[in-house]
C-alpha cells in the first residue's frame, strides 16, 4: 500500500521535499543569514503549517483555533529559551551569525510529512475529517511547528533590535 501511495504522489511533491531537505541541511552549519531569510522562512513555513489545516479541515474554526492556540502557546514556551551564546547581529551587514541547527530541519520535515500523511490518510479515509482525535491533534501538530518557527525568528529579531539600541546608546554616550 506504500508503494501504491508513492507511485500516485504527485512529481512536484518531491521536489518540494528535496527543496525543504536542501534548506534544511544547509542550517546544519554555522553561517550568516540574513535579517530578510530570518522573516521570509517562518512566513512560508506558517504558511504551508496553515494551509495543511485548511486542506485537511477547510476553514473549521475548532480546527483554526486548535492551530492558533498551540502556535501561540509554543511562541510563548520558546521564548523563554535563550539564543545560543554564540548568536550575534552585524547590524551594518543585517546579517545573524549563527550556530547550526538541527531545528529547522525537524521543523521543515515535519511540516511537509504531517501534510503527507494527513493528505494521504484523507483521501483513504475522509471519515477522519470527523473524528475528534484527528480533527484536534492534527492542527495542534501543525500549530506546534509554526509556533517553534515563530519563536524562533522573534528570539532572532529581538537581538537585532537590541543591538540596534544598544549601537544608538553607544553612539550617544
Amino acid at each position: 500500500m506504500l508503494l501504491q501511495i508513492i507511485l500516485h504522489t504527485p512529481k512536484w511533491v518531491f521536489a518540494v521535499f528535496v527543496l525543504l531537505l536542501w534548506l534544511g541541511c544547509r542550517q546544519l552549519l554555522s553561517g550568516s543569514v540574513s535579517l530578510a531569510k530570518v522573516t521570509v522562512m517562518p512566513i512560508a513555513m506558517t504558511g504551508l503549517s496553515l494551509a495543511g489545516v485548511i486542506s485537511a479541515f477547510g476553514d473549521s474554526p475548532g480546527a483554526l483555533l486548535g492551530w492558533a492556540a498551540t502556535a501561540a502557546a509554543l511562541v510563548l514556551l520558546v521564548l523563554q529559551n535563550p539564543l545560543p551564546a554564540s548568536t550575534r547581529y552585524d547590524r551594518a551587514a543585517r546579517e545573524f551569525h549563527v550556530a547550526g541547527s538541527a531545528v529547522p530541519l525537524l521543523l521543515m520535515m515535519g511540516i511537509f510529512f504531517t501534510k503527507y500523511v494527513v493528505g494521504a490518510s484523507l483521501a483513504m479515509h475522509p471519515e477522519l475529517r470527523q473524528q475528534a482525535g484527528f480533527a484536534v491533534a492534527v492542527p495542534m501538530l501543525y500549530g506546534a511547528f509554526s509556533g517553534i518557527f515563530a519563536a524562533r525568528a522573534v528570539r532572532l529579531w529581538r537581538l537585532a533590535i537590541s543591538t540596534g539600541a544598544m549601537a544608538a546608546d553607544a553612539r550617544a554616550a
